[in-house]
């Protein structure tokens, strides 16, 4: 990432901290300030004490120096307490904006980049790439600035008492700051190592965490065991590695500021003894290289640190980088939203064409062939097809989760191009159950009003109701009030899709999408939700994807997909007369029991 960059989202992020650094940065100079008083109280005292002092008269009234250090420890320590107080409010206000920014930003982004993208090295981006940055830009920056008052406050002291000595000290700055740049050097690359490798473990981590019942069911507990401590092992060699350089680097330094500090011990005692200066300004001078000596060796670490948080830089800014999802919508696209929000009507009707779709993955591989199909506003159209046919593929598409890129493709809603409608007015008016629907860790209520939060318990109930889960959510100790746990893994399979369905329900939307959403409950439940959707669904346009002849069966038209391509489409009868792929599946599924009772209740 260039470095104009980096700054642009410094600036950017710094919004509504930038008063509290600045009163930080005031507080540090004060307290620098302050802290360089105290060599000069004790230089002047101990010349009262020697007899040295220009002020002999002084020596009876010491207790007067003693108020004054204490009185400057006292204001000290109040500056230091504002500048760390402001401190962290700066950086917490600046870590706050950076992770709203990429919380949200990560929302509105396209399927086809989740896709890309791991969630625990998503999850670290947003988190401990965003904490390394925040320490940098915000305490490590402050301690710059802390670093030059101290340097040029402490230097100026020590020129006014002792010229030549102060130039030997200058004369060890370029070499520390010569061995921290060639520092810097070597450790910035082991940093994009160790955060990719961190991101890796994270990952695996992730995984095991959301699928623990997988790994318990299928005994992989050593396999994933073994590969956790593989990427564990990975990670902790480059931060062994990286330790083992800043050792060194800390070794190295300590010797050549220890060097500097006996240098100027022995030049500045040879100087008091010849009388070029008195024993107190020999004591101040000291202090004040000693004083000199750790913001200059804490030079590696702000490099090591800006190391680091470049890292994390360049991390960050590939989310934020990353194009929104929507972003090739049409220029009438606007012009349509401005309608809608000026009480336009969306689409005229609900009716949904598909003509001459093609489409593929970014991994090139063909998912659906000249696909086209018209269905009416009202009808039911079902699909059929085995796996890898391309039948959640139309679902997404029509939810715009990716786009069509082939021109000659094209999907209306309402005679309305898709691709020129607002996501947000588009997924609004399409309601959709997947087949392994997710729930978030919160009640049941919650979860059912997700789709309508402002709804009242009655229409949550109605809604669970028809999805037949009423009586099941009843029967639980807190009713509606049940915590269903990470992803619902306290409710069976069927119970996490009817609790879906009436989340669904209760977004009273003109189109519903069922995508294989009642696999998991048995024919006879099937059956009622089917009956009961009947009667709530009559001007709604609805696409059911299933392998359940019986759910299909009903229909108005059903296509069959083979391969991404239409093998035939049509009604249940005129597709069991054909004897093709339909009627071999509907021969297979449905034994002679099963026809009868499907000739007496009917379908969906």
């Amino acid at each position: 990432m260039k470095k104009h960059r980096r700054l642009q989202l410094i600036s950017r992020f710094f919004v509504g901290a930038r008063g509290a650094f600045a009163a930080a940065v005031a507080a540090s100079f004060i307290t620098t300030v302050l802290n360089s008083l105290t060599p000069q109280i004790f230089r002047f005292t101990i010349d009262l004490v020697l007899g040295s002092s220009r002020y002999p008269y002084l020596s009876e009234h010491l207790w007067v120096m003693a108020l004054i250090l204490a009185a400057v420890a006292l204001l000290s320590g109040a500056a230091m307490f504002i500048s760390r107080y402001q401190t962290a409010r700066a950086g917490e206000n600046f870590a706050k904006n950076m992770r709203d920014t990429l919380f949200t930003h990560v929302q509105k982004l396209p399927m086809s980049w989740h896709d890309k993208n791991q969630t625990g090295d998503i999850i670290q981006r947003c988190t401990s790439d965003v904490e390394v940055i925040r320490n940098f830009v915000v305490t490590q920056l402050l301690e710059v600035f802390r670093t030059i008052f101290l340097v040029a406050v402490s230097f100026g002291m020590m020129v006014s008492m002792n010229v030549k000595l102060s130039m030997i000290v200058l004369l060890f700055v370029p070499l520390v700051v010569v061995y921290s740049a060639v520092f810097y050097r070597l450790i910035a690359r082991r940093f994009t190592d160790a955060d990719e490798a961190e991101g890796a473990l994270s990952t695996v981590v992730q995984e095991n965490a959301t699928g623990v019942r997988v790994v318990r069911a299928f005994g992989r507990e050593k396999y994933e065991m073994d590969r956790f401590l593989e990427k564990n092992n990975a990670f902790a060699n480059l931060w062994i590695r990286l330790g083992t350089l800043s050792g060194l680097y800390w070794g190295v330094g300590d010797l050549i500021t220890g060097l500097q500090v006996v240098t100027i011990i022995v030049l500045g005692a040879v100087e008091a003894v010849h009388g070029n200066i008195s024993v107190g300004e020999f004591v101040a001078f000291a202090s004040y290289n000693t004083a000199l000596v750790w913001p200059i060796r804490g030079l590696g670490r702000i490099l090591s640190d800006m190391s680091k948080a470049g890292v994390s830089f360049d991390r960050v800014d590939y989310i934020l980088g990353s194009q929104e999802e929507g972003y090739q919508k049409e220029p009438s696209s606007e012009v349509f939203a401005k309608h809608v929000e000026r009480g336009g009507e969306l689409w005229k009707s609900y009716d949904i064409s598909f003509s001459h779709v093609d489409f593929q993955y970014e991994d090139g591989k063909k998912v659906l062939d000249d696909v086209s199909f018209h269905i009416p506003q009202g009808a039911t159209f079902g699909i059929l097809g085995g796996t890898g046919s391309g039948k959640s593929t139309i679902v997404q598409l029509l939810e715009r989760f990716y786009s069509l890129k082939d021109q000659r493709s094209s999907i209306t809603i309402g005679g309305k191009d898709i691709r020129e409608i607002p996501l947000e007015q588009l997924r609004r008016n399409i309601g959709m159950v997947l087949q392994e629907p997710f729930l978030y860790s919160r009640t049941i209520r919650e979860n059912i009003a997700a789709s309508r939060p402002d709804a009242t318990m009655e229409e949550i109930r109605e809604a669970a109701r028809i999805a037949c889960v009423d009586d099941a959510i009843m029967s639980f100790p807190d009713g509606y009030e049940t915590l269903v746990g990470e992803r619902g893994v306290t409710l069976s399979g069927g119970q996490r899709q009817r609790v879906a369905i009436a989340r669904m329900l209760l977004q009273k939307a003109p189109i519903m999408v069922f995508d294989d959403s009642l696999s998991a409950v048995d024919s006879e439940t099937d059956h009622k939700i089917r009956q009961a959707l009947k009667e709530c669904m009559k001007n709604t346009t609805v696409i059911l994807i299933s392998h359940r002849i019986t759910t299909l069966m009903g229909a108005s038209q059903i296509l069959v997909l083979n391969q991404g391509k239409m093998e035939e489409m049509g009604t249940h009868q005129e597709l069991i007369e054909r004897n093709g792929i339909y009627r071999q599946v509907y021969e297979i599924q449905m034994s002679h029991d099963d026809r009868k009772e499907v000739r007496s209740n009917g379908s969906l």
